[in-house]
């Protein structure tokens, strides 16, 4: 949540600044605002609202300079105004700080600061930070930020991701980090700092990861990093390979359907060089699993939240059908806190598309602390999840900008796919033929996928017919109920429309008490072992006057028996259905949302990447 762009150069620094921040305004979007180092004082713009009304505001009233902050925001303490965007300064206005995360401590230190005389004027906790670093300073009397700023920091209880200009360095940009992402990105006489990579693809792609705990000293053509303790670190420099157009939307009128439709070329991505048709096999050596504990496993957990969580769900239905072995899912927000039994034979696989997810990143650490192996599915790397685990399994689905997740959610079930066959094999339970025949269906889905992307019409005439409607029901069984689960979630995310989603055994257990002709159900009714039994349920709805939109396997007459309208899919087998059942209902939830004029990139209350619980 939140997004940080700072910069350090000849050039001027509002330009850079706001160009990075409409890069990340997906993380965050109540407020914003900018602060630049100009003639010896602060100059500061802030407003409520998108990122397009502080631009205007420049616009009107614009500020010039080669240092800077920016920040556009994702409300945690204090309502999304003015007074609470950030930057945030000192009483004296000496310095400006932008910050990501939970400061827990907040009250205390703004309890002391108060009584030392320090104003306060705004709701947040992030303020706090700019008249401790001003207290820090004015105790020492040395003017050394960096030295300040790691007493600051050694104070501070939470997370934090923070960057500070201040009025008599203007050729300094601080930046600290703990338990919220932030990088630093090297230029040619100009240095950066962002919360996320597509901020700044369009200048550099050297990146340095701060780590926890960790400050760093950026001047034009110098970078230093630092403990708390003071002492100089030697960081490594990696280079991104995404291409900055990646994170444009490339004529599609939204991210979301640019991301839908990328969705064939993230398989073939995702797949890559990991498959060996011709020996079985599967290529995952980033595991760090060896086939010894690979056979010695009692047990998975997959731990997730939101989507993550879904493509867990995926998952669990896949490892235990083609692995053999006892698998739970859990919310990453749970499982840290119920005590769960995981020991040197259980594996816990963590899912985020960001890799800096708050909460699971502390299931994954507390899964280590009680001896579990744990690797990750992860999108980005250099991430902390990606730092922490023992071993990880990139997806590679290149940057996701839209909130609501696709691409990655499709590379996600892909990976699991890959693991579950992988497991399969090392254990003995899948043959080499079987193997073969996997491999060859899951390399003909991005074909599949493409045939859907090029005839949406069904998909469209059904959003046009149900979009006004307040209320629906999502059903589907087997390795799909979680695909219903993502249905359904991806309608309330984006659209607004109250959306529940359920296994359809569960009708008669209390969801069939809602139906009516005011309640659309779309029911995922692809072929299957159980279709009878989907068949059985559907009827169930229609029994009742309920409205059925049913998603059906190509040239399967019998289901428009049973619904008011279908979409049709290509036949593949039932594993690898979600993959291909997803694609259209993350079609419906777009189109749904563009009908009713929502914000579908934005919408409201949500953020991309969730670093604080």
């Amino acid at each position: 949540m939140c997004g940080i762009v700072g910069y350090v150069g000849e050039k001027q620094a509002p330009e850079i600044i706001l160009s990075g921040l409409q890069r990340l305004e997906y993380r965050g979007y109540d407020s914003a605002g900018i602060a630049v180092v100009a003639g010896g004082v602060i100059e500061r713009r802030r407003s409520e609202g998108k990122l397009v009304n502080l631009m205007t505001m420049l616009s009107e009233n614009p500020v010039k300079g080669s240092t800077g902050v920016g920040h556009t925001r994702w409300a945690t303490h204090g309502r999304p105004t003015e007074f609470n965007a950030h930057p945030h300064v000192d009483t004296a206005g000496a310095l400006a700080v932008v910050h990501n995360g939970i400061i827990e401590n907040y009250m205390t230190l703004k309890e002391e600061l108060t009584e030392k005389g320090h104003k306060f004027v705004s709701q947040t906790d992030t303020e706090v930070l700019a008249h401790l670093m001003a207290d820090e300073l004015k105790n020492a009397g040395d003017g050394d930020l960096a030295a300040a700023l790691r007493r600051c920091l050694k104070r501070v209880d939470g997370a934090y991701a923070v960057g500070i200009v201040h009025k008599d360095h203007p050729d300094m940009l601080l930046a600290g980090r703990k338990d919220s992402p932030l990088i630093i990105g090297l230029g040619d006489g100009e240095n950066f700092i962002a919360s996320d990579v597509p901020a700044i693809l369009p200048y550099t792609r050297r990146i340095i990861y701060l780590g926890d705990m960790e400050i760093a000293v950026l001047r034009r053509d110098s970078v230093e990093v630092f403990d708390l303790k003071g002492n100089s670190l030697k960081k490594p420099v990696d280079t991104i390979e995404w291409n900055p157009v990646l994170a444009e939307k490339s004529g599609f009128d939204h991210f979301m359907l640019k991301e839908i439709h990328e969705q064939p070329q993230v398989i073939r991505n995702t797949i890559g060089g990991r498959t060996d048709e011709e020996n079985a096999d599967i290529y995952l050596d980033e595991l760090g699993l060896t086939d010894e504990e690979i056979r010695g496993l009692d047990k998975i957990y997959c731990v997730a939240c939101g989507t993550a969580f879904y493509s867990g769900c995926v998952g669990k239905y896949l490892l235990e059908k083609l692995a053999r072995v006892s698998v739970e899912t859990d919310l990453a927000s749970e499982f840290r806190y119920r005590d769960p039994m995981v020991n040197d034979r259980t594996l816990v696989i963590v899912v985020s598309q960001s890799g800096e997810t708050a909460d699971t990143l502390a299931a994954l650490r507390e899964a280590k602390k009680r001896g579990a192996k744990v690797i990750g599915i992860v999108n980005v790397k250099g991430s902390s999840i990606a730092r922490e685990v023992d071993g990880a399994l990139y997806i590679h689905a290149g940057p996701e900008i839209g909130v609501a997740s696709t691409k990655a959610y499709m590379a996600m079930i892909i990976a699991f796919m890959l693991l579950s066959i992988k497991f399969g094999r090392v254990r003995g339970l899948i043959s080499a033929r079987d193997a073969r025949r996997l491999i060859r269906k899951l390399k003909e889905l991005p074909g599949k996928i493409e045939k859907i992307l090029k005839k949406v019409g069904a998909i469209r005439a059904v959003a046009d017919k149900y979009f006004e409607y307040r209320d629906f029901l999502y059903l589907g069984r087997g390795v799909n109920f979680p695909t219903a689960l993502e249905g359904a979630l991806k309608l309330k995310e984006i659209s607004y429309i109250h959306a529940e989603a359920y296994a359809a055994g569960e009708m008669k257990h209390g969801p069939i008490a809602l139906i009516d002709r005011r309640m659309p159900v779309v029911a995922i009714a692809t072929k299957s072992d159980i279709y009878e039994k989907t068949i059985s349920n559907i009827q169930e709805v229609i029994a009742r006057e309920g409205m059925v939109i049913a998603l059906a396997t190509q040239g399967d007459e019998t289901i428009k028996k049973y619904s008011g309208d279908v979409i049709y899919v290509p036949e593949t087998i039932e594993l690898l259905s979600p993959m291909i059942n997803v694609v259209p209902l993350q079609l419906l939830a777009y189109y749904v949302a563009v009908n009713r004029g929502s914000d579908v990139d934005q919408p409201r209350n949500l953020a991309k990447s969730v670093t604080v619980e």
